[in-house]
């Protein structure tokens, strides 16, 4: 068994240094240092949904002040383009490992988060679908040409992915899959098609529920956009032939400018928040423009390796029940 993980762990190498190359180069970023911690109470960090708690300890250098092991770096990336003076048209890309306590154990779901988080800079008048979209065409294509490497150095690891991904908003999702869950609506298309990228997650859809959750400080998911829809965010959605189920790959969109950010803080009804550091910066005109997202390491390395199960690619916390279990299956965690 032993030289059989040792072949993952060599693959998983080939998977991240193949995409991570592909990513710099068509998005044009710059691969940067990022943080495992942040100060508490500064609003760097992602709330993801809002009621996840994170990892948190006193530091006794800085006199006990809190500081939080990262969700991940949704807000951080935005404040670091402004401290590089990075340029529009250029981005940064960085390696980041965040903690979620509070996610629960799934065959695709780990406390442990791994993800290239990037975030790129760009004008006021980028700010529309025809951008989101091109932007989620070159990330699409860094995966589909990942897979098809990997599976001309591995041929047992055959490609899947289809050479194009379809765009629907989760109005028109829910539209044609009206007496479906939004679980099952991603099922349905990502079967349908393969690859498909879901806009405009976040807000209130005509059934009165979001098609899921988001922050309301990052993505900005109440714009109206030039589709005739809301929202100018969205997840890439592949189907997973191992697991049989819809695969998110990726969760990214166009920040929030100083109109939507408000807008959905009232939604929300969190507006006590534009006091915070990141807020105030937003709002005062400090942060520039920008579109961003997270391309989760793990769950890449799970899809191009045809891997049934999280810890199969990654290093993480699991019961010793769960894990002899698992062993019987034939699938061995790292």
């Amino acid at each position: 068994m032993g030289r059989n993980l040792l072949k993952t762990e060599q693959a998983i190498t080939f998977v991240k240094e193949t995409i991570s190359r592909k990513l710099i180069q068509a998005l044009n970023l710059i691969p940067v240092s990022s943080p495992l911690v942040v100060l508490d109470g500064t609003g760097i960090n992602d709330d993801l949904n809002g009621i996840e708690r994170p990892v948190t300890f006193p530091i006794k250098s800085l006199n006990e002040q809190r500081a939080v092991v990262v969700h991940s770096l949704a807000k951080w990336k935005r404040v670091r383009l402004k401290e590089l003076e990075i340029e529009k048209g250029e981005g940064i890309l960085t390696d980041m490992r965040a903690l979620r306590p509070d996610e629960d154990y799934t065959p695709i779901h780990s406390i442990y988060v791994d993800q290239w988080d990037w975030e790129k800079h760009i004008d006021t008048s980028d700010r529309t679908f025809a951008y989101l979209k091109a932007t989620v065409l070159k990330i699409y294509q860094a995966l589909y040409e990942t897979e098809q490497e990997v599976a001309q150095r591995y041929p047992e690891k055959k490609a899947v992915l289809p050479a194009d991904i379809q765009f629907i908003s989760s109005e028109q999702l829910l539209a044609l899959y009206p007496d479906l869950t939004p679980k099952e609506r991603e099922n349905a298309i990502a079967k349908k098609h393969g690859a498909v990228f879901i806009y405009g997650i976040g807000g209130e859809l005509s059934n009165g529920f979001p098609h899921d959750g988001r922050a309301a400080d990052y993505d900005d998911w109440s714009t109206d956009n030039e589709e005739g829809y809301k929202g100018l965010n969205g997840d890439i959605l592949v189907w997973n032939p191992v697991l049989h189920t819809a695969f998110e790959l990726s969760s990214m969109g166009i920040r929030v400018d100083k109109k939507a950010l408000m807008h959905q803080l009232e939604v929300r009804h969190s507006t006590d928040r534009a006091q915070l550091a990141f807020h105030s910066m937003l709002l005062g005109d400090q942060l520039p423009q920008s579109i961003g997202g997270g391309i989760g390491q793990s769950r890449v390395c799970m899809f191009m390796l045809k891997k049934a199960h999280i810890g199969e690619v990654q290093v993480s916390i699991w019961d010793n029940e769960q894990r002899k279990d698992l062993a019987k299956q034939d699938i061995n965690l790292l």
